[in-house]
């Protein structure tokens, strides 16, 4: 029997559990957990306890995650999620409140309106309204005669077939009134002000506009007081064109521009008053943004700043109103300033403070006078994360202000900066830095750090001298190797420390990242939404190595990545769009690299099977590429070396079905045995295709999901199996390795007599025959061709389980060379958690409804349960409460024992897992001092004893 077929029987009979050191958790794995980038108008410091003075930071993301932020340390405090993760590409707005003292804050999403415990996000209550969307809400901050002062109200605007205000209990969620607008208005927004509730709508005015209307409310019954009618259809083509709608103000405003952006109108909310007021512009610069910044405290002064943003530069304004005339007069001006800058709103008392923030320096102002209260620089570390190349700039931020008692300020901000960072500082010095662009992660790979290249070209150049050239060449190399003597000298007690210590030993520095020697550490280059790309570090706890912008995207456009390649030869990372395009990095800097039309980038199913990544590049040979057409069919383009390209074959699901997901062998798949070893010392032989396509189709009329198995080459079907009753609103995931596939989904009985009702769990191996010792048709041949006139279709054996929940991405462990046992690496959306379960209880030979017998236990079989319990051990994330994984990917380690492993969708996880036990590396916990000293004692003894032992022998010599 051959050893190589015996090593994975060996491997599988490790224990399973022990996936890592128990000393190497939360040391060797890393977690990111991410809420998105924060939206301005849901973002703000809030203190959860009114007793207490410490504040929390608080946002409502874009990707509609509520979140609570320390503001000391970054570290995320609690989240929820707003809204299920699978309907995240359907856009829809979120608004988050807090009223002043309260320790709840309000959530309208969709729908739904929730209100959460500002200290720990338990719900306190929850109301869902079927007849429209929010688009708005407010907190009524003043004292309307209740007779029992609670939790404060919230006033929310629906959007349906009516405009819809409803007054909400803050005790309870129950609704107290409803105001219903049957004018046919678009609603746009609603205001406070100290005895009004005011709703702002707009409405059609023909081709030239739109009309902005102003109707009172009365907030304890919520019946019409009033309205009126602002002329501005000349000036606001969408609802956009409104800058600005104050809410919960002691005098709120409407602010718009004029199309010109000449001249900016205000209107205080109440009166039909409109100030026109000319901005500022001598330059005739073209104004690219206005913002306004206004309190949200009802008892703070009226005034109000109004920031303009052009290419190059940025400028202000403060105005103040007063109440008694509805008149708007300017109170100072702060001065045009190079770059972007940003603003930030405060109150205390009431006071009003803006913050500025510019590339250089932070400013603190008071709105009653232009002098500047404190300033401080802003060091490089503070300023905003650039990617390569590129000068990041502020977008927006919120800010705290705290006055001391010697007259001095205290000021934090949290800022959002475009490089998809949320930065927080304090006084100008960074405090900590959130990455919340990665949580709009949509593709991502591994990418090793780059050969040395230099002593590759300095060996060609070698080879074609001469002798006496080529020994020459080689001393002035090693004499230039010498240079590097005192560094290696230098890091030599580092090196040993770490050695005894139990540390990663670094070897080698390549372009500013040091190896080490058990290839843990690679770089996951990540591609998301927002057009950037991110390169993470697996060894340094998923720190954020470069980012940088690939490409420009329009105002709510997605970055449609259909894949990424890694060409580790060159060092770089491809990534073929959406447009049939292919952008290339450099893994190490991040710096996009001119496209190269010589060059020929592909992406593989295996080494055999590659699959075109950019249709415009001709391919190295002769390949098959997969492709998905827009009807639904998927076709094998098979490309000529010339670049010609011919449908090699078609697959067609049926009329009422429809494609969801294609599955292939991974590219890294090697097979360290091509059978399986029987307890009685036969082999199955494995049906071993590099080509393997495995198509998931499914009928939403007949409840079905069919899998058919493909020779990806030739197009043949190799196996077809279709489940009824299947709820294809859920999620229907395979995966796919060796000889083996798995999937799984969601099914309802279909047969009263049948209990098979929950998550399924399928199995399937593949054989070259169903008997022992025998490869079928193929024989003793070595080769087989995809294209022959006869097919080979493989003996298949499958087993299903139930298994407790839904398992929403599937991956495989990937190791060096494939002798270590895989295991099925799955994430549980209903737990939060990635967990990852031993193939041996995934084996589709388990004995049914019996013991094994001593054979087959000897094989490694267990008996079969239709019911598959998760082990906790199983879970790889531990504790961790890692939401929202669209995917996992592995990769190998140089360790044969060790599979890196790379989760990301919201949250970002990554670990490393030792299937069969790190069988080739020792723990953290193991005594190296204690063992050195050992070996020394030992040495140390033989060299004492040595002479006593060969006196001893003399002596006897002469005795005898």
């Amino acid at each position: 029997m051959r050893v190589h077929v015996l090593l994975p029987l060996l491997a599988s009979l490790a224990p399973s559990t022990a996936a890592v050191f128990a000393d190497d958790a939360y040391h060797t794995d890393y977690h990111h957990p991410l809420v998105g980038i924060p939206q301005e108008h849901s973002t703000f410091f809030h203190r959860p306890q009114a007793s207490s003075r410490a504040s929390l930071l608080y946002t409502l993301s874009e990707k509609l995650i509520l979140g609570a932020i320390n503001p000391k340390d970054g570290v995320l405090v609690w989240r929820q999620l707003l809204k299920p993760f699978s309907n995240f590409t359907a856009p829809s707005e979120g608004f988050l409140r807090a009223g002043e003292n309260e320790n709840t804050i309000i959530s309208a999403v969709g729908s739904q309106v929730s209100a959460w415990d500002a200290l720990d996000g338990k719900l306190a209550w929850t109301n869902e309204f079927a007849d429209g969307v929010a688009k708005d809400l407010e907190v009524i901050e003043f004292d309307d005669g209740k007779a029992v002062r609670g939790a404060k109200d919230a006033i929310v605007l629906f959007a349906g077939d009516h405009a819809v205000v409803r007054r909400i209990s803050g005790e309870t969620g129950d609704v107290v009134w409803e105001h219903r607008d049957g004018s046919g208005s678009i609603p746009h927004q609603l205001s406070t002000s100290n005895s009004n509730i005011f709703l702002t709508t707009v409405s059609s005015a023909g081709r030239a506009g739109l009309k902005i209307k102003v109707t009172s409310l009365d907030p304890v019954s919520g019946k019409e007081r009033n309205h009126y009618t602002l002329s501005s259809e000349n000036d606001v083509a969408t609802p956009e064109s409104i800058l600005f709608v104050g809410a919960n103000s002691a005098s709120p405003i409407i602010a718009w521009a004029d199309r010109p952006s000449k001249v900016l109108k205000v209107n205080v909310i109440g009166s039909k008053h409109v100030n026109s007021i000319d901005i500022p512009n001598e330059s005739g610069e073209d104004i690219t943004k206005i913002r306004v910044h206004a309190p949200h405290i009802i008892r703070s002064l009226p005034h109000f700043l109004v920031h303009y943003q052009s290419a190059n530069r940025n400028w202000a304004e403060v105005y103040h109103i007063d109440l008694s005339t509805s008149t708007v007069s300017k109170a100072y001006t702060l001065p045009k300033l190079a770059g972007h800058g940003a603003f930030s709103t405060s109150t205390q008392d009431a006071n009003v403070f803006f913050t500025r923030i510019t590339e250089n320096e932070l400013l603190l102002l008071s709105s009653s006078s232009h002098g500047v209260l404190a300033r401080w620089g802003i060091g490089p570390a503070a300023s905003p994360q650039s990617g390569y190349n590129e000068e990041g700039y502020i977008l927006h931020g919120v800010s705290e202000v705290i006055s001391r008692s010697d007259s001095s300020y205290a000021v934090r901000s949290a800022l959002v900066g475009s490089t998809g960072g949320w930065d927080l500082v304090r006084n100008g010095k960074l405090v900590w830095k959130r990455t919340e662009a990665l949580a709009g992660a949509i593709a991502a790979e591994w990418a090793e750090l780059p050969e040395l290249q230099d002593l590759a070209r300095e060996l060609e150049v070698e080879v074609h001298e001469n002798a006496i050239a080529a020994y020459i060449h080689r001393v002035k190399r090693h004499l230039r190797d010498m240079r590097e003597l005192p560094k290696w000298i230098e890091s030599l007690p580092a090196r040993v420390l770490a050695a005894l210590s139990g540390d990663e030993i670094q070897t080698e520095l390549v372009k500013g990242f040091n190896r080490d020697s058990f290839g843990f550490r690679k770089l996951v280059i990540v591609a998301t939404e927002t057009g950037r790309l991110y390169a993470l570090s697996s060894a340094d706890q998923g720190k954020v190595v470069w980012n940088t912008k690939a490409t420009e995207l329009k105002d709510g456009e997605k970055w449609d990545v259909k894949g990424m390649y890694a060409d580790n030869a060159e060092g770089l990372m491809v990534v073929q769009v959406g447009s049939g395009q292919s952008i290339a990095v450099e893994t190490t800097t991040g710096k996009i690299v001119p496209p190269d039309t010589g060059k020929k980038w592909f992406a593989s199913t295996s080494e055999n099977d590659p699959i075109l990544l950019s249709s415009g590049l001709i391919p190295r040979k002769t390949v098959t590429a997969i492709i998905r057409g827009s009807d639904g069919e998927v076709q094998g383009k098979r490309y000529a070396e010339d670049g010609t390209a011919t449908t090699a074959w078609e697959f067609t699901p049926s009329a009422d079905e429809r494609v969801t997901e294609l599955t292939v062998r991974p590219f890294h798949d090697p097979v360290a045995s091509i059978g399986r070893v029987l307890g009685d010392r036969s082999v199955m032989y494995k049906y071993l295709n590099p080509s393997l396509l495995l198509i998931t189709a499914v009928s939403d009329a007949k409840a079905s999901a069919t899998f058919t198995l493909l020779d990806s080459v030739s197009g043949n079907t190799l196996y077809s199996t279709t489940h009824h009753g299947v709820d294809t609103s859920r999620p229907i995931v395979s995966a796919m390795s060796e000889n083996w596939f798995t999937y799984s989904f969601w099914s309802d009985s279909v047969s009263p007599s049948s209990s098979a009702k929950g998550y399924h769990l399928t199995i399937s191996e593949l054989y070259e025959s169903p008997l022992p010792n025998d490869r079928g048709p193929l024989g003793n041949s070595k080769n087989f061709s995809s294209t022959a006139s006869t097919y080979i279709t493989p003996h298949v054996k499958s087993q299903s389980y139930i298994i407790p929940s839904s398992l929403s991405s599937l991956a495989i462990t990937s190791t060096r060379q494939g002798v270590t046992s895989r295991q099925l690496l799955a994430f549980l959306p209903n737990y939060h958690a990635i967990i990852s379960i031993p193939r041996v209880f995934l084996n589709p030979s388990r004995p049914v409804d019996r013991d094994p017998t001593p054979a087959e236990a000897e094989e490694g079989l267990i008996r079969y349960q239709p019911v598959l319990d998760f082990d906790p051990k199983w879970i790889i994330t531990h504790k961790r409460d890692v939401m929202g994984v669209k995917k996992i990917i592995t990769s190998p380690a140089l360790l044969e024992s060790t599979s890196l492993v790379f989760a990301y969708g919201i949250d970002i996880f990554g670990t490393r897992v030792a299937p069969s036990m790190a069988f080739d590396e020792l723990g953290k916990g193991f005594n190296r001092v204690q063992l050195i000293g050992t070996v020394v004692a030992l040495g140390a003894g033989v060299v004492l004893l040595a002479p006593m032992a060969r006196r001893k022998i003399v002596n006897m010599q002469w005795v005898s």
